[in-house]
């Protein structure tokens, strides 16, 4: 299931003006360019920035995500009819394959709390992907403890957003327990009063644990790139299908 800030129309509808800033995707457009893919898949696509930034591109793009009610965000955009939008998840879809690249961009991979569930979307993508294509996705460094800075003084912020006026927003933290932490996001609208929330959980994964789930789930070579937005505090995984590997799950 999404979380209630990807599933509530109107938390949906305020996603892009509270997180404007997505100059994380600047690393992932670089290696779309570096491995000249040409037909991108991108897993929790959300509203859809990342996949219409590459489809300005020229390229064939498919964004899939279980939050219909970003999905619909995502669809209202210009230049949305340039990308296939699928709501779902890729460890539950029918085949997709012949992709030469899929991302999971922002905390996508850590979204995915379940060790199971996160072993079958790794399967997902390695079917999903031709010979040779790449996986490619972030999680935070654990030892960093990005979490002991979510919380009211460290990031409470006042956006005006179109057609809804001033949005106050900020995080908790609710629960660190061991690789799991759970925070709630609150968004006061001054226009009305109203006040929603959305809780989160995140799986926070070390370097030794990624490397082994995607050696158990056929990505037998992989390298690990820092993240430019936030460097030294991420890991950014670039998992490739063996290029002699016509075998699909």
């Amino acid at each position: 299931m999404a979380d209630e800030k990807f599933e509530n129309p109107v938390l949906a509808e305020i996603y892009d003006p509270l997180e404007a800033d997505r100059s994380d995707l600047d690393a992932y457009l670089r290696m779309a360019e570096e491995f000249g893919a040409r037909r991108i898949l991108d897993v929790g696509c959300g509203t859809g920035v990342f996949a219409l930034l590459l489809a300005e591109r020229g390229l064939d793009v498919t964004g899939l995500d279980p939050a219909g009610a970003s999905l619909d965000v995502a669809r209202a955009k210009p230049g949305a009819g340039r990308v296939r939008w699928i709501h779902g998840d890729i460890a539950a879809l029918p085949p997709l394959d012949g992709f030469d690249l899929i991302t999971m961009t922002a905390n996508v991979a850590q979204d995915i709390e379940s060790p199971a569930l996160w072993h079958a979307t790794l399967r997902g993508a390695r079917a999903a992907l031709r010979p040779g294509g790449r996986l490619v996705f972030e999680t935070r460094d654990p030892a960093r403890r990005a979490w002991e800075s979510w919380n009211r003084d460290e990031s409470y912020e006042v956006v005006d957003v179109p057609g809804r006026g001033e949005v106050e927003s900020w995080y908790d933290v609710l629960d660190a327990d061991g690789p799991l932490v759970t925070f709630r996001q609150t968004c006061v609208f001054r226009a009305t009063g109203a006040v929603l929330t959305s809780d989160s959980t995140l799986r926070f994964r070390t370097r030794e644990e990624v490397a082994a789930d995607l050696a158990a789930t056929g990505f037998p070579a992989h390298e690990v790139r820092d993240a430019p937005d936030r460097p030294g505090r991420e890991f950014v995984f670039v998992a490739r299908r063996p290029p002699q590997d016509p075998d699909r799950d």
